[in-house]
């Protein structure tokens, strides 16, 4: 791992979506733990460091784990999130590609494992996500001083979910901050989601994401969130095309109780992290 330049740590590059992430073989690296919220820190950050929505570290099962392999997952401000749908499809997709897992595995998360189809001769990655929980309809809450109707649903982390007639023209920044620091959500806060129905089968979808504390290009359990609210609400049937604030269409279905997200998954590149310019920990000794 040591070059001329200084230590140096292999990483790649994917995004689902828009949503993009730095992921870490760390069977190789064996970064413990208590060193990865730094390394998200000073990792994703767009103008000093890769950039990105968050960063996962993807390593072998612990014993009585019966999973293919697990993740550490972490947000862009450090903070570990228990899952997340976009990066588990980019992580199918790593896996398969690293030989963690064929076309049909299993990922272990902090919220639980997740079944994992990377689709033969395509860039689509299908995953079955832990079951929803939590599902709260037609609370009401002050937001800016207006009334405002929410529901909620835990899809692997808690998600808040507001209708609106027309999501092009609102301030998701400035609203879902409030949403998502609302002291109804309290102490963990939510992730917030604000959806057009456009029919049964298609939904606009907006996100403002906890943890990255922005609105991203998309969010897969943030989509799948809307798909068990709509459906519960019998606003849409039991699959949906969501269309992201980044242009592409992750596909939601309920099945069995289930739910399943479906969409792009792309390594877009890989690189070597300078260990010393970025002021990366790294555990001693070095591997």
């Amino acid at each position: 791992m040591s070059t001329m330049f200084g230590a140096r740590v292999p990483f790649y590059k994917l995004q689902g979506c828009g949503n993009d992430f730095v992921a870490i073989d760390n069977r190789v690296l064996r970064l413990p733990r208590e060193l990865m919220a730094e390394w998200a820190r000073k990792v994703c950050p767009r103008a000093f460091g890769v950039g990105a929505d968050g960063i996962f570290f993807l390593e072998l099962p612990p014993k009585g784990v019966s999973a293919d392999y697990v993740w550490h997952f972490y947000n862009a401000d450090g903070s570990r999130a228990e899952m997340c749908g976009n990066a588990s499809r980019c992580a199918g997709r790593l896996a398969h590609a690293l030989g963690l897992g064929g076309e049909r595995h299993v990922l272990g998360a902090d919220a639980g494992t997740i079944a994992i189809h990377v689709l033969p001769g395509q860039d689509q990655v299908k995953v079955q996500l832990t079951a929803p929980v939590d599902l709260k309809l037609n609370e009401h809450i002050s937001v800016q001083d207006h009334d405002t109707e929410v529901h909620f649903v835990n899809t692997g982390v808690p998600h808040a979910v507001i209708y609106v007639d027309n999501v092009a023209e609102l301030d998701v920044a400035g609203l879902g901050r409030a949403v998502r620091f609302h002291k109804h959500f309290a102490p963990a806060g939510t992730n917030v989601n604000f959806v057009q129905i456009v029919d049964r089968e298609h939904a606009l979808v907006r996100t403002y994401e906890r943890g990255v504390e922005a609105e991203t290009y998309a969010c897969g359990t943030g989509v799948s969130a809307v798909q068990v609210v709509s459906s519960a609400l019998g606003k849409t049937g039991d699959c949906v095309a969501n269309s992201t604030t980044g242009g592409e269409v992750l596909t939601t279905s309920l099945e069995g109780g289930r739910v399943y997200l479906q969409g792009a998954a792309e390594l877009t590149f890989t690189g070597e992290l300078n260990v010393p310019a970025l002021g990366l920990p790294l555990p001693l000794p070095l591997p």
